[in-house]
């Protein structure tokens, strides 16, 4: 399909509705080991937590080869192989979310762009989604999806730039599979680079399980927001550089700015810079 066809997904729009129910949260919290107490109905729902819920459930006979839906039906029929989420912005100015709430999200197609990189054709779409609770939009979030080609025989990863080092909070985090697993299965995600070991190094020519960019956005903010208790999030901005692979450990980072905000990172199993984003809170 021709870029100007996949342009006319431009303005697409889907609503869908979802009850926060506290079990997504309880086994979330235990994924992430955290002691949180045990979530109850009327709790706070934090940033980004919203990722448990409004879950894609295509049936099984219509999934692509990558383990995604098909395309063409909200998302446009991109013919590029390999599906990276690239990432995401958040302008929380609204309520927050609550368990126990009903919820709706309004989705739609902002841009569909092509682009050329070191590795081929990209072409990226971006999403924009409208999170409501009962008393009216709770953010709006943009979500960076981009496609690439397939691999090439013999291609190799980049070898990303140093991370900084001058976090002011820092947490390791073991990247093994069955932590990949319990996230997909959180989010109902089955992309097979996160679980398919033949599949995500034959097919997509890389060199192991890859680690969900929007887990890595996650423990961002939540190292940003734990380490400063009593503060509201008010934006956050998240975006990817390179893979992280399971099978070894990696960190998350974030260091106080004078503005008070917080800038964040992931640093690979090699201190390459992998995801950088941006926490303000008010």
């Amino acid at each position: 399909m021709s870029l100007e066809n996949m342009r006319d997904w431009v303005g697409r729009t889907r609503t869908v509705e979802d009850f926060a129910a506290p079990f997504p949260v309880l086994a979330l919290i235990a994924t992430f080991d955290e002691k949180d107490p045990d979530p109850k109905l009327g709790d706070v729902l934090p940033p980004l937590w919203h990722w448990l819920y409004f879950l894609e459930a295509a049936p099984q006979s219509k999934l692509g080869p990558d383990g995604h839906g098909e395309r063409g039906d909200f998302l446009p029929p991109v013919t590029l192989p390999r599906r990276m989420w690239a990432g995401s912005r958040f302008v929380f100015d609204g309520k927050p979310l609550r368990i126990g709430q009903t919820i709706r999200r309004s989705s739609r197609i902002k841009s569909v762009e092509p682009k050329a990189g070191s590795s081929g054709a990209m072409v990226f779409v971006t999403v924009e989604h409208t999170v409501s609770g009962p008393d009216g939009p709770s953010f709006v979030e943009e979500h960076d999806i981009v496609y690439r080609e397939a691999a090439k025989p013999g291609e190799k990863q980049r070898e990303p730039k140093p991370a900084p080092k001058d976090a002011t909070w820092s947490k390791t985090i073991d990247a093994t599979p069955p932590l990949l697993f319990r996230f997909s299965a959180l989010t109902f995600n089955g992309h097979r680079i996160h679980y398919d070991q033949p599949y995500v190094t034959g097919t997509e020519g890389y060199p192991g399980l890859i680690v969900h960019g929007p887990l890595m956005g996650m423990v961002q903010i939540e190292l940003a927001r734990r380490s400063n208790p009593g503060k509201v999030v008010r934006s956050f901005e998240f975006r990817a550089l390179a893979p992280v692979f399971a099978g070894a450990a990696f960190s998350v980072h974030a260091r106080r700015e004078a503005d008070g905000g917080v800038s964040t990172w992931i640093a690979d199993r090699n201190g390459g810079l992998a995801q950088q984003g941006r926490v303000t809170f008010q």
